[in-house]
């Protein structure tokens, strides 16, 4: 142990003197969290280090501590800036509403979105709501469609990367897995078939875009005519995409 250390540990148990019963308590119950079972696995990435990683899946493991609930999009900003900043400065987070990046890393953009719905495939991601799609011109005309898809190529030009953090396995045995959707992957929606479903009650009428790679289906993005007017991305191949890491960890009963 270095010096710096050694007083960082001193300091810490002369602190802990001071806590009160409940105090004490939470901390006694973050301990036992990080004595569980864990395993940590880093595969190809840039943006990653043993550190950071080992750092990102003890945020996982303290928020699971006291939450049943997988990690929302906001902490998955908040926790991947600071886990990234703890070595060097290296992440910067969009202005709330920024409508391109949420984060800046090393110089890049990326947009973070997140999956843990109940019927997650492992095999295939789902995005609920990967844009707005506005209140423009949009009825029951087929070429409303390609108007937005228009507006979705519009929009991947605000960043350079797409990561999404997946919880695969809930509690009290949890996998989290961080994949990155190439770019590439997504302006071939430029050459999709787009199908407006006329048939629906829904107004505006939803529609589709096929993208597929052969006799491949890569991946559908579907025009939501809801009341969010969303565009979701549906059933995309987890094989062409990059895994960057995945947390495995058991939460232990209070």
């Amino acid at each position: 142990m270095n010096e710096i250390d050694r007083r960082r540990v001193e300091a810490l148990v002369a602190s802990v003197q001071e806590l009160s019963p409940g105090q004490f308590a939470w901390l006694e119950r973050s301990i036992q969290i990080f004595r569980a079972p864990r395993n940590f696995r880093i595969y190809q990435t840039e943006f990653f280090d043993e550190k950071t990683l080992e750092n990102f899946g003890d945020a996982l493991r303290i928020h699971h501590g006291f939450s049943a609930e997988p990690f929302s999009k906001d902490k998955f900003e908040y926790v991947l800036e600071r886990v990234v900043n703890m070595e060097s400065s290296r992440a910067k987070l969009a202005p709330k509403g920024n409508r391109g990046h949420d984060i800046t890393i090393d110089g890049i953009p990326v947009s973070l979105k997140t999956q843990a719905d109940k019927a997650i495939k492992d095999d295939r991601l789902w995005i609920s709501k990967f844009m707005e799609l506005g209140r423009g011109s949009w009825g029951d005309d087929p070429s409303d469609l390609d108007r937005l898809l228009e507006m979705f190529l519009r929009h991947l030009h605000g960043y350079e990367k797409v990561l999404m953090l997946r919880a695969l396995n809930k509690a009290p045995d949890w996998v989290y897995e961080l994949v990155e959707i190439p770019k590439a992957l997504l302006l071939q929606a430029r050459n999709g078939i787009l199908e407006m479903k006329t048939s629906s009650a829904q107004y505006p009428k939803p529609g589709y875009c096929y993208v597929r790679k052969g006799d491949v289906d890569l991946y559908q993005l579907y025009f939501d005519g809801g009341s969010e007017r969303k565009l979701q991305v549906k059933n995309l191949l987890k094989s062409q995409c990059i895994v960057h890491a995945r947390w495995e960890f058991t939460i232990p009963e209070a």
